[in-house]
């Protein structure tokens, strides 16, 4: 370091005093995600993991519950999540605490129930939350309901229950009577999987294991315009092609239907992938989110984070979220300005240091230094240690415009399991345009705080070639990142328009008739990856798929019957092409 580091550092803390509220997020979201709290999960080493995840709007603050966190979270912008730590169940009984929560608002009201088979779960509600102020609602609940999800109607003062997780039986549903909290005693089935006719229903990472039927699970619902869409999970929470499904009725128990353009939730390319097991809230400007359940699935496959995407509802009615770029820059809810999401709302930061050169202070066995810039969360880059000093070194290839950086932990040598307070990331990260004199640029020295996904938004753009973040203490384990992603703009040419975008659908024969396509197309000399977007309409390309490295695709989650229409753009670090004219096959 220079000496003109300790000036910089001066300098850098009263520019982080006086920064403006940041403007955007990336996925996965920055929450202190607990460890796994069972031994039998972590035989190939202890990591931190959630999923299930449920965001309500209390009051114009959002509480976000998921499996396993000894709490809850909750913010009024989407971007600080503030925990509470609160263990809802029996400490006699249970190792662990909430499993796929359900939480829902009635009468101003927030209520919280977990999913269980047994009858020996309470529901808790408070006037409250903020505070952590609860108390048992009722007892026991007459009947065990695994993945739950409440729909409160207040215009009819009504509840309804719906639960399942099975590759055998049906999502169910039911009503509950109010003021007793219990059911009526009818239970409905309200859907199954179909995946001899939807290709995305079928389990495996590439939808092609017929060995095992898939699960669907993940209930919740979510009332618009006078319809319910039951929106459901499906093939398996360790896949990246997890996804939601919708289904559409006027009657809250019955007479669903598949909407025609489904998945509606999917992410199956880029960073972090999956979209699944999810919930559908508004936020204070009654714009509504998508929360879902995102893979990792490495050191066990119940290993996942969290991810929020725009969501709505067309002018069709169509129910729609869109995962475009979802785990870039995405604007946050004060400076949507709109309900219409369906182009999104990415930030328009390109990533920079993708596949670019990058040193590091010591590498740890076979978790090379390559990894912290793949655009892979499952891989990463670890040092020999956990101490301070030890640092990695990107290259930007050329001076740019940083905006924004995320800096992802990986979990090696980790000791916690369970839930762990008190826990930080101390770290600098400094830039330098010579690689001689060094600038801070994000000084976490004094950090308190426990952000394994760190996303901080620059408050002025900061010109950079190189970038450089030292370790000064983790909470356990050694200093390892999958990935250290540099947002902003670059100098240089964008990628040219697709050429020979080609779409082969599979024919009529085999265990995959018509549910599978192979595209291909010339590769993009300039392109660093590639968004191919599709739907069943010209106008409605909500699906998309990013693909990095390659120049062809093997898309497996299409629907037997159906049309299909398709685009593609290419990107890099200067920004995106053209979208090439729209493809249909039939």
């Amino acid at each position: 370091m220079s000496v003109r580091f300790t000036t910089l550092l001066v300098l850098s803390l009263l520019t982080a005093i006086t920064a403006a509220q940041p403007t955007s997020y990336c996925n996965p979201i920055n929450i202190d995600y607990g460890y796994t709290p069972f031994a039998r999960f972590a035989e190939n080493g202890r990591h931190r993991t959630t999923a299930d995840p449920v965001i309500v709007n209390f009051r114009d603050t959002l509480f976000l519950f998921s499996t396993n966190q000894e709490g809850y979270w909750y913010s009024a912008d989407m971007s600080d999540w503030t925990y509470v730590h609160r263990k809802f169940l029996r400490d006699d009984k249970y190792q662990h605490d909430l499993n796929a929560p359900a939480a829902w608002v009635m009468q101003d009201t927030l209520y919280v129930y977990g999913s269980t088979w047994e009858l020996d779960f309470p529901i808790w509600k408070s006037g409250n939350p903020t505070a952590n102020e609860w108390e048992i609602a009722v007892d026991t609940l007459n009947v065990g309901a695994w993945d739950p999800a409440f729909l409160y109607e207040e215009e009819e003062d009504k509840l309804y229950l719906y639960w399942g997780s099975s590759n055998e039986f049906p999502l169910l549903g039911t009503e509950i009577t109010l003021p007793e909290l219990q059911t009526t005693g009818i239970t409905r089935p309200i859907m199954l999987l179909h995946p001899q006719e939807h290709g995305w229903e079928r389990f495996g990472e590439y939808n092609d294991n017929v060995f095992l039927p898939p699960f669907t699970e993940g209930a919740w619902v979510t009332k618009h315009d006078g319809k319910y869409y039951f929106q459901y999970a499906a093939p398996g929470t360790e896949f990246s092609g997890y996804a939601d499904g919708v289904l559409v009725s006027s009657n809250p128990l019955g007479g669903f239907r598949y909407q025609q353009h489904n998945p509606f939730s999917y992410k199956p390319g880029g960073f972090a992938r999956g979209a699944g097991h999810g919930s559908t809230f508004t936020d204070a400007y009654d714009n509504y989110w998508h929360v879902s359940t995102m893979v990792i699935s490495v050191k066990n496959n119940f290993e996942r984070r969290l991810g929020i995407w725009p969501a709505g509802f067309d002018e069709d009615g169509v129910m729609y979220s869109n995962t475009a770029f979802g785990d870039y820059p995405t604007l946050l809810p004060a400076s949507a300005g709109g309900k219409d999401f369906t182009q999104g709302l990415f930030a328009g930061w390109m990533l920079l240091n993708y596949q670019k050169p990058v040193q590091v202070s010591s590498t740890f066995g076979g978790y090379h230094a390559n990894y912290a810039v793949d655009e892979d969360i499952k891989t990463y880059w670890s040092a020999r240690t956990g101490d301070a000093g030890e640092w990695l070194q990107t290259d930007l290839g050329a001076v740019s415009s940083v905006r924004a950086i995320q800096i992802n932990y990986a979990d090696q040598d980790v000791e916690f399991l369970g839930k762990t307070q008190g826990n930080r990331h101390q770290y600098v990260i400094t830039g330098s345009v010579d690689g001689e004199e060094w600038d801070v640029v994000i000084d976490k020295r004094g950090n308190q705080t426990d952000v394994p996904h760190d996303y901080v938004e620059l408050p002025a753009p900061v010109e950079a070639r190189y970038l450089r973040i030292e370790n000064v203490a983790m909470p356990t384990g050694k200093f390892a990142i999958s990935g250290l992603r540099v947002f902003g703009t670059a100098g240089g040419e964008r990628p040219d328009t697709v050429e020979n975008f080609v779409v082969l659908r599979s024919p009529l024969d085999g265990e995959t008739t018509r549910m599978a396509s192979w595209m291909k197309w010339k590769q993009n000399p300039l392109a660093d990856g590639y968004n191919i977007y599709f739907g069943k309409a010209e106008d409605k390309l909500y699906g998309s798929i990013m693909v990095y490295g390659a120049n062809q695709y093997y898309f497996t989650g299409m629907d037997k019957a159906d049309a299909y229409y398709f685009q593609i753009e290419a990107f890099n670090a200067s920004g995106i092409s053209e979208r090439t004219q729209v493809t249909r096959v039939r």
